[in-house]
């Protein structure tokens, strides 16, 4: 652990700072739910938004995971739509999938393992609504995006240990740029990550290079 590092935990973490430590250590796979998380979660006439700062976030987590293991993490989408922003943004971003129309989240574990070698306790899982409660409780390490409107839910999830840290942003307001720097601050890699991707280092630039050379696949699942 790089001892420069000075973490700030905005949030809530449930199930013990030492217990998601050693959780997030073992993470090979990051899941996203897309609605509610990279936005507000609104629907209709409203394009599906996503913001820069979530943005790096994403780029920043995979990085500081590199730098841990040598390879780049699998990056996933899980929704339950079809969602063209969400793929336009996935296959920006280099993810590895997207998984669209999932209709019980925890289906995705399968076709993870068949397709990356995954197992579920690898896997980091960012949720925000009761559909995503399937892969969460399966999930090494899960966390809940709050809602203002669903309050018994977040005790639900605290009280049952369906969620590792809640976030004190909400979906669209960078709750996911905390939950990197809450991520990389744990692994001790938070300085050694900005310090490398500051001065685009030699080390950065590998991973970048892999990074970019994935092609985002767009997954339906059969039922």
């Amino acid at each position: 652990m790089d001892t420069r590092d000075s973490i700030i935990i905005p949030g809530e973490i449930v199930c013990g700072e030492i217990a998601i430590r050693d959780k997030l250590a073992h993470i090979k796979a990051l899941l996203f739910d897309w609605d509610g998380i990279f936005n507000s979660g609104e629907k209709g006439q409203v394009p599906s938004t996503f913001n820069e700062v979530d943005s790096m976030g994403t780029n920043m987590l995979r990085f500081g995971y590199y730098l841990q293991h040598g390879e780049n993490p699998k990056a996933v989408i899980v929704t339950g739509e079809r969602n063209e922003t969400a793929i336009q943004w996935a296959e920006r971003e280099h993810f590895h999938d997207v998984y669209l129309k999932v209709k019980h989240k925890a289906d995705v574990l399968e076709s993870l393992e068949m397709e990356h070698g995954i197992r579920p306790h690898e896997i980091l899982f960012v949720f925000d609504d009761i559909h995503d409660l399937s892969l969460a409780k399966e999930a090494g390490c899960s966390f809940l995006v709050p809602n203002s409107g669903a309050r018994m839910f977040e005790s639900y999830c605290r009280e049952n240990r369906l969620c590792d840290y809640i976030t004190k942003n909400s979906g669209g307001n960078n709750a996911i740029r905390e939950i990197s720097e809450v991520v990389l601050g744990m692994l001790g890699l938070f300085t050694k990550t900005v310090e490398n991707r500051m001065t685009y280092s030699e080390v950065y630039n590998d991973y970048l290079q892999m990074r970019n050379l994935q092609k985002t696949k767009i997954r339906e699942l059969k039922y």
